[in-house]
C-alpha cells in the first residue's frame, strides 16, 4: 500500500492571492515592530549611566525576584545602582516596589534591608506593596505616592518599558539601565520583552488601573521632608 505524502501548506497560485499573501507578511511584520518602534519614540534622550542622569528627588526600584528571601542577582544590580546614586547624592529617596502578595513573599521589605545594608538609611526607603507589574508600579508610584519625576531604574532589556510606562502615567522619567552578564536570563529576558512591548502599548492606550490602587500614601513626601 502507497502511504500518503505529507503535504504542506500551498501557496496561492494567482498573483493577486500572492500579492495578498505578501500584504498579510508585511502587515504582521509591522504589527510585531509597532511596540518596540513606540519604545523608542517615547524613551529617546531619557536612558542615561549612574554617572550622568539628571539629579532627580525620586528613584523608582522595580522588583526581579527573591532568592530564598534575598534579592536576586539581577534585583542585587539594580539596587545597588541606587545605593550608588544615593551616595553621590543625584537621588535624595529610593522606592522600591515590587510583590508582597502573599505572607512568605515579600520583594520590597527584602529590598529595603539590602539598600540599608549598602548605606541607604531606612528612612529614605519606600516601600510599595502592590507593584505587581511594571504598569502597577509606575501608576502607583504617580498616584499613591505622589511622584512627578523620578530615575527608574532596571536591566537594559527592561528599562525602556519601564521609562515608557511611567512617561505615560504621568511620571517624567530619566531611566538608568543597569549592566549585567549576558547568561540565560538575559536572553530570556530579552525574549520577553517583544511580547511584554505589546502589552506595554496597550497599557498606555487604554489606561488599566492597577490590581490594587489604594489610597494617597505620604511615604514619599514623608521621606524627602526628612532628607530636607
Amino acid at each position: 500500500m502507497r502511504r500518503g505524502r505529507m503535504r504542506g501548506p500551498r501557496l496561492p497560485r494567482t498573483r493577486a492571492g500572492r500579492r495578498r499573501l505578501v500584504q498579510a507578511v508585511v502587515a504582521c511584520c509591522v504589527l510585531a515592530l509597532l511596540p518596540a518602534t513606540w519604545l523608542r519614540l517615547v524613551t529617546d534622550g531619557r536612558l542615561h549611566t549612574t554617572a550622568d542622569v539628571p539629579r532627580t528627588e525620586v528613584a523608582v526600584v522595580f522588583g526581579a525576584g527573591l532568592w530564598e528571601g534575598e534579592p536576586s542577582p539581577y534585583l542585587a544590580r539594580r539596587l545597588d545602582a541606587a545605593a550608588q546614586l544615593y551616595r553621590a547624592g543625584r537621588i535624595e529617596v529610593v522606592l522600591v516596589t515590587g510583590d508582597n502578595s502573599r505572607d512568605d513573599y515579600d520583594e520590597p521589605d527584602a529590598m529595603r534591608a539590602y539598600l540599608t545594608r549598602h548605606g541607604v538609611p531606612a528612612e529614605r526607603i519606600v516601600g510599595d506593596y502592590a507593584g505587581f507589574d511594571t504598569w502597577d508600579s509606575c501608576v502607583r508610584a504617580k498616584k499613591v505616592f505622589g511622584v512627578d519625576r523620578a530615575v527608574p531604574i532596571s536591566q537594559g532589556f527592561h528599562i525602556r518599558r519601564a521609562v515608557a510606562l511611567c512617561q505615560e502615567a504621568g511620571v517624567a522619567s530619566y531611566g538608568v539601565g543597569v549592566d549585567d552578564r549576558h547568561d540565560v536570563t538575559w536572553y530570556y529576558g530579552g525574549a520577553r520583552e517583544v511580547l511584554a512591548a505589546g502589552k506595554a502599548l496597550l497599557d498606555a492606550v487604554f489606561e488599566p488601573d492597577p490590581t490594587y490602587l489604594g489610597p494617597r500614601e505620604p511615604g514619599v513626601a514623608r521621606a524627602l521632608e526628612s532628607e530636607r
